[in-house]
């Protein structure tokens, strides 16, 4: 997948002769990011257009952000380079000496400059919730093998959590509640139940692509490129 790159219109360098010139502090990069606005994934608004796909510079993926936030990084020429498709454009007010209307045309995956932390987030264990544990095991009962809703699934505890098992993404599965409340607090084998599968820890591209319902061709093509050869992703 090919990425396009974007060239901001930064002001010249050149500067008068015999004009004294002061050096500039540092930038606090940290300070920086921390001005960023805040947009709700969750809100009525935000679902207006699909989620867009930030990565860092070095095209690690890092998060999901609003079409808001997307139009707010492209207005302050934070977005380095994008690819994949069109995702949305947006019409902004008219010019007043021209008479045009403003647009903006957002890519579906984009680079944020200036965000070298990806790499660092990106093998750190994502946080466990039942929703994104369901969809890392397909809706798949971990014993029986049968497929089922979100409702008629539960989180089991292979070493049960009273036996002082650990709430952590190798030690849970999804079990429908009659598997579940067959096994009780007993280990599988003191039940004579045997797992289907073997658990395992999502990575942050996966985990990313369990979390965005509406993910787009592109976007999951892309992540798909960073997900773990161990993952069930690629069975999908």
């Amino acid at each position: 997948m090919q990425h396009r790159s974007r060239t901001g219109s930064h002001g010249k360098s050149g500067a008068k002769a015999g004009k004294l010139h002061l050096p500039m502090p540092p930038v606090d990069r940290a300070a920086k990011e921390a001005l960023e606005p805040a947009f709700s994934l969750f809100s009525a608004e935000s679902k207006r257009y699909p989620l867009i796909l930030t990565l860092d510079q070095n095209g690690i993926p890092h998060r999901w952000v609003t079409w808001q936030h997307a139009v707010w990084y492209y207005a302050k020429e934070r977005v380095a380079w994008e690819t994949g498709s069109a995702a949305f454009t947006v019409n902004g007010g008219k010019s007043r000496d021209t008479g045009e209307v403003s647009s903006v045309s957002a890519a579906s995956i984009i680079a944020i400059r200036g965000k070298a932390m990806a790499m660092k987030s990106f093998n750190q264990v994502p946080p466990l919730n039942n929703r994104e544990l369901f969809h890392r095991d397909r809706h798949v009962c971990g014993y029986c093998g049968g497929v089922f809703s979100h409702s008629k699934l539960t989180r089991d505890h292979i070493i049960p959590y009273s036996r002082r098992g650990l709430d952590t993404w190798m030690n849970v599965v999804a079990a429908c509640r009659s598997c579940n409340e067959r096994k009780g607090s007993r280990l599988p084998e003191e039940a004579h139940m045997e797992l289907v599968y073997a658990p395992y820890v999502p990575n942050r591209a996966e985990f990313l692509i369990l979390a965005n319902r509406r993910i787009l061709v592109d976007q999951m093509e892309f992540l798909k490129q960073h997900v773990s050869a161990q993952s069930r992703v690629h069975l999908s």
